[in-house]
């Protein structure tokens, strides 16, 4: 028996798209959640085009699936269908399952089929949590190359894994539903370039943020994230967390200039995040790859406070990982360089939200 996809069935996990019966994952984290009470269940994951290419294991989607908590399925998809026995056992028992896509949209995008259990079996959604956040990010979001320990092993995305990462841990900490708009190299402004000469203007959040995200991946006969508009009434977070500026330092560097424009920028994008979240604190931090922008955040923050008279905003800063420590690929942050940055956004948060 096959499974509708529905609100009452499964809890949907951050941006989720529905589709001729399947279910889509595109941004980090995305998933399902549900109870089950059966014997085992059926998981069809759908890999995306990067799935169809030989020699392309470094942009298969990385997906989890977990049995009460436990990481029972770690995997990359490397086929266009991969069948899985989930929960499974010799008497019938319940079960808490959550799928979650490890890897980012941007390199990665995997589906759901409709869920396979037997007749007399039963699925439904796992309770809403109280507290709601949505982050918005980039690679340190996304937990790039976090399952490296050496800072020239370039990305793949066997080596992503969101549940590492600050964003995820802090959801995790508060009790909290989350739901994540993260793409590594993005920024307000400009991406990640090499050379500050060269503004990377395709690579802007802003630009995505009312989307499904942004891929150079496909899934066949479906649009691409960026063309499919999110609708925000499926999610209202009571606060939504920014973490951005760390790409767009490679290009502002200290131009005042350009730090200007940076913080112009920002405050146009607080505006936009305010339209489609009019009620959430909105929490604007940096710091983690270097706080150089901070600043100008700050300057944002309070640009924007003034013309709109919004207070339901604040700034923090979070601590710079510390390089005798040592970084991931492309020096990216550790697991313990995220844990002190949730630790701090958790502590934070906790005193801005009380909660």
């Amino acid at each position: 028996m096959k499974v509708e996809w529905n609100a009452t069935n499964v809890k949907y996990l951050g941006r989720t798209f529905l589709s001729k019966d399947c279910l889509y994952l595109y941004l980090s984290g995305s998933g399902i959640e549900f109870e089950y009470e059966g014997n085992g269940l059926t998981l069809t994951l759908l890999g995306g085009g990067a799935a169809e290419l030989p020699n392309n294991e470094q942009n298969y989607a990385r997906v989890a699936v977990y049995v009460d908590d436990v990481r029972s399925f770690d995997l990359q998809l490397s086929a266009k269908e991969t069948k899985l026995r989930v929960a499974e056992s010799p008497k019938r028992k319940k079960s808490v399952i959550r799928v979650i896509k490890l890897s980012e949209c941007a390199m990665s995008l995997a589906g759901i089929a409709p869920l396979e259990i037997a007749d007399g079996e039963t699925v439904r959604a796992t309770p809403a949590k109280d507290r709601k956040i949505e982050f918005i990010g980039d690679s340190i979001t996304c937990g790039y190359g976090i399952d490296t320990e050496d800072p020239l092993i370039p990305f793949k995305t066997a080596t992503e894994d969101v549940t590492r990462a600050y964003a995820y841990k802090t959801a995790r900490a508060l009790n909290a539903d989350y739901s994540m708009f993260s793409i590594s190299g993005y920024g307000i402004i400009s991406g990640y370039t090499g050379d500050p000469t060269v503004k990377m203007t395709n690579q802007r959040i802003p630009d995505y943020y009312e989307s499904m995200g942004f891929t150079y991946d496909a899934m066949a006969g479906q649009p691409a994230p960026s063309d499919v508009p999110w609708d925000f009434s499926q999610y209202r977070p009571d606060a939504v967390v920014i973490n951005l500026g760390t790409n767009d330092d490679s290009y502002c560097q200290e131009f005042t200039d350009r730090q200007q424009e940076y913080a112009d920028c920002y405050a146009a994008f607080l505006k936009v995040v305010r339209k489609h979240n009019p009620d959430a604190m909105l929490i604007c931090v940096l710091g983690l790859m270097g706080d150089r922008l901070y600043p100008w955040i700050c300057k944002a923050v309070k640009a924007y406070s003034e013309e709109t008279g919004d207070q339901r905003i604040t700034t923090l800063r979070l601590p710079e990982q510390d390089a005798s420590v040592g970084y991931v690929s492309d020096y990216h942050p550790l697991e313990s360089a995220h844990e002190k940055a949730a630790n701090v956004l958790i502590s934070g948060m906790r005193e801005i939200m009380n909660w």
